[in-house]
């Protein structure tokens, strides 16, 4: 039955499942006690959700504590065994498959190099299968299990209601590449096991709210500096973030053209691609037969070499130019949402690392409007090369808790009698 908000008795008591698997989430241990206020939840509802959610499994004892003058107060926290999430990046140098319990503990993980063709959509597909099938089969977990696998990938998902998630990857080839129906052909998981696609930047991005150096802030902007450049944009009205092309902004008319086909993008110059491009254009000594990781090591270390040597001038001219591009592009956003923080994650970001950053605050500051560029900080991300699969391991866990913690149901054969579910709805909480 609906009430004049519209929201059902079962709403309300998945509602309340979700505030408190989330508040003990990322706050617990806490007691019930503590719960209330926390949640906003009267202590008989607290009371009656913990109860149901002990009984699902999803939450067991952790303790107690002391109290004024009463019994010992009950800690109570999310069992890490009750769900686990896998997590996909297809990354520029590798695709990396993760297993997760439902506290985002690593449990095994699985890596395949990418080569020339590296976004070969077949490929690509087949490494995704192979590494959940690997990570899998190295703990023993039952398929079934699984809350869903979170895949993050480079461009633009649509999701669509007959083809599923579609990815438009026009810096990689891809031209509407139904990936999910692609996975679920052939896949080693079941049919109630979904799989959640988006774009590897947001992941990045909730990866980093939830767990790194965004937590605590309202408004930020989550850059991944990889090959190229994306960025993800948080703010209360789009809690999960917003995939932003910021990297195919045009930053030079009529300048170096994109992988994208555009001339002047801001990645053509701020990418890790353009950047050690434009390192061998001048003349640069880049590795042979090595990836882009191993060339922007090198590059690093002609730029600031130990034992006293003298510095490439080259590279460090590239490195110059491309930190005053970054900074610039990092004042667009700064201009257009006025975020509270820019957090910079990426391979690339984590291995330019503090020697870069200082150089890249100040265009950044010189560039933007005063008002909103003194009320933002610039820092690295926190979660180091494996943000974007803990970003991507997010997406089932999410929906997880926007269910209440409750798996999704198949859908039944026959329509539910009005009857039966008039019902349900009246029972008591």
């Amino acid at each position: 039955m609906a009430g004049r908000s519209g929201r059902t008795v079962r709403d309300l008591r998945r509602a309340n499942r979700t505030a408190v698997l989330q508040r003990l989430y990322f706050d617990g241990p806490l007691s019930r006690f503590e719960l209330g206020p926390a949640t906003g939840l009267s202590s008989g509802s607290v009371s009656n959700v913990v109860a149901d959610l002990v009984a699902d499994g999803l939450v067991e004892e952790a303790g107690s504590v002391d109290s004024d003058g009463g019994r010992p107060r009950t800690l109570l926290r999310v069992s890490p065994a009750s769900g686990h999430m896998i997590g996909v990046d297809v990354g520029e140098t590798r695709v990396r498959v993760e297993l997760f319990d439902l506290t985002l503990t690593e449990l095994a993980r699985a890596e395949r190099p990418l080569a020339q063709q590296r976004y070969d959509v077949d490929v690509i597909v087949g490494h995704i299968r192979d590494g959940v099938a690997e990570v899998l089969a190295a703990t023993g977990l039952p398929p079934e299990r699984l809350l869903g696998a979170g895949i993050g990938v480079p461009g633009i998902v649509e999701h669509t209601a007959d083809r599923g998630a579609v990815v438009h990857g026009q810096t990689i080839g891809w031209d509407a590449v139904p990936l999910e129906a692609l996975l679920r052909a052939g896949s080693p998981l079941p049919d109630s096991v979904p799989y959640l696609i988006d774009n590897g930047a947001k992941t990045l991005g909730q990866a980093e709210m939830w767990f790194g150096a965004g937590r605590g802030a309202r408004n930020a902007v989550v850059v991944l500096f990889g090959s190229g450049v994306g960025a993800s944009l948080v703010t209360p009205d789009v809690e999960q973030g917003r995939a932003v092309e910021w990297g195919h902004l045009t930053v030079r008319v009529r300048g170096r053209r994109c992988r994208c086909g555009a001339l002047g993008c801001l990645e053509a110059y701020a990418g890790a691609e353009s950047l050690l491009a434009r390192w061998r254009e001048e003349g640069g000594r880049v590795p042979e037969g090595t990836d882009e990781e191993g060339a922007l090591t090198a590059m690093l270390a002609a730029a600031h070499p130990a034992g006293g040597e003298a510095a490439d001038p080259v590279a460090l001219a590239v490195l110059e130019e491309t930190a005053e591009y970054l900074g610039a592009g990092l004042s667009d956003l700064i201009n257009l949402f006025q975020p509270e923080r820019i957090l910079i994650g990426g391979w690339a970001g984590l291995q330019l690392g503090t020697r870069f950053l200082p150089a890249v605050r100040r265009h950044a500051v010189s560039y933007a409007l005063r008002h909103p560029a003194r009320k933002v900080t610039v820092d690295l991300g926190r979660l180091g090369p494996d943000a974007v699969t803990v970003g991507a391991a997010i997406l089932p866990l999410a929906d997880f808790f926007a269910r209440g913690g409750r798996r999704p149901e198949p859908a039944p054969e026959d329509p539910v009698p009005a009857w039966r579910t008039a019902l349900e709805e009246r029972a008591p909480h």
